[in-house]
């Protein structure tokens, strides 16, 4: 089953405008089925296949011109020097949405794009599902439902696939394939220990030297792990918002995961009753509204930067969507039911920067939406609805 995917106009304009498309997410989200629907003319290749990259390899312009219609190319970072013969042959041709390419290696993708198609691609983002994009078949379920099984294609298209089974194999293949490409480390079971520690992390700020403490291992050793762990779409770093206002502003970053369902199932979450009375279900709730501020952007291409506001005095905004020019403010809140404290941390930023602060929302799981003291009052699956 092909579920519409939200990013679909943006890649059809995309390819309207440039020869080559690149379009980069984690592994699973869905990239192969998209462009594969969008694009049934195209021939598809992986570069995950050993023959296949095999052949780019040896002979790159002959592997590049065995269609007249251009290629659809799947995980091109693993053979980078075919992006220079790329961009040779669309500045001959100059034909818009010729070559299309995907990878789940971020940092190194987009080094590659960027050093050899500067101005000539297009870079697109595709993470798993939106609610949106769920809203049917997953009509029915709770937010801890939502919570516990996460958001990958694979979970809602085979419903016989159980969470818990799909995320330990979905760890277990991560290691195996993409860890060892991207770093030697030598002891797996301390990085396994360190993802799920991270975890346990999520929506708080991330130190190092704690995780290096409890891991054993340096705190250049986690900076380098975290890093592999960004570049490979598993955890998502939410900056911190800075401003010429006279406070002591946090410096470091929020962690996050790019799937909450993952997060949970890394803290050992393997049923959605366990959600319930879980201590982070909380901080949960806030990874799953933070991704859906990610992927509307990603999705639908909204020039705002996501960041958490957070000074010495421990005041706190929990997500800030920047458009440079105006700021809009979220408070996130896994209760069903409002209360006046939800609205401190916006009052106090409302109050610092009148000038920059359009909307102010509370995104929380209870039904009744309305404006509460200049605050939207919003039920999270319509925070970020188009």
């Amino acid at each position: 089953m092909f579920i519409s995917r939200e990013i679909y106009n943006e890649l059809l304009e995309s390819c309207r405008t440039f020869p080559v498309v690149t379009i980069t997410g984690p592994r699973q989200s869905g990239k192969t089925t998209l462009l594969k629907n969008v694009f049934p003319e195209k021939k598809y290749v992986s570069l995950e296949d050993p023959d296949i990259r095999q052949m780019a390899t040896s002979d790159p312009r002959a592997f590049l011109n065995q269609s007249d219609s251009g290629l659809i190319i799947d995980e091109i970072q693993r053979v980078p020097e075919l992006v220079s013969y790329i961009q040779g042959i669309v500045d001959k041709l100059q034909i818009p949405g010729y070559y299309i390419l995907s990878g789940s290696q971020q940092f190194e993708l987009s080094q590659t794009i960027s050093q050899s198609l500067a101005g000539r691609t297009a870079l697109l983002r595709l993470l798993p599902f939106s609610l949106h994009e769920i809203q049917v078949i997953a009509a029915n379920s709770t937010i801890d439902e939502l919570i516990f099984q996460g958001f990958y294609p694979r979970i809602y298209n085979q419903p016989t696939v159980k969470p818990a089974r799909y995320y330990s194999s979905y760890l277990e293949t991560y290691i195996e394939r993409d860890l060892r490409q991207l770093i030697n480390v030598k002891d797996l079971r301390q990085f396994e220990l360190f993802v799920r520690l991270c975890a346990g992390r999520v929506g708080q700020i991330f130190v190092a030297s704690n995780l290096a403490n409890e891991v054993g291992v340096s705190v250049p050793t986690i900076q380098s792990w975290l890093s592999i762990l960004e570049a490979s779409y598993i955890v998502y770093l939410l900056q911190p918002f800075y401003a010429n206002i006279n406070k002591r502003l946090t410096k470091s970053p929020k962690l996050y995961f790019y799937d909450v369902g993952l997060a949970a199932f890394l803290t050992g979450i393997n049923e959605s009753y366990q959600i319930l009375t879980s201590p982070l279900k909380g901080p949960l709730f806030e990874n799953l509204v933070v991704m859906e501020a990610l992927k509307s952007k990603y999705n639908h291409f909204k020039l705002y930067q996501l960041c958490y506001y957070r000074d010495s005095n421990n005041n706190e905004v929990d997500l800030i969507l920047d458009y440079t020019t105006h700021l809009d403010a979220l408070e996130i809140k896994s209760s069903q039911t409002f209360d006046k404290s939800f609205l401190k941390g916006l009052n106090y930023l409302r109050g610092i920067l009148p000038e920059k602060i359009r909307n102010t929302k509370v995104c929380y799981s209870g039904e009744m939406e309305q404006m509460i003291d200049g605050t939207k009052l919003v039920n999270f699956k319509n925070i970020f609805r188009e």
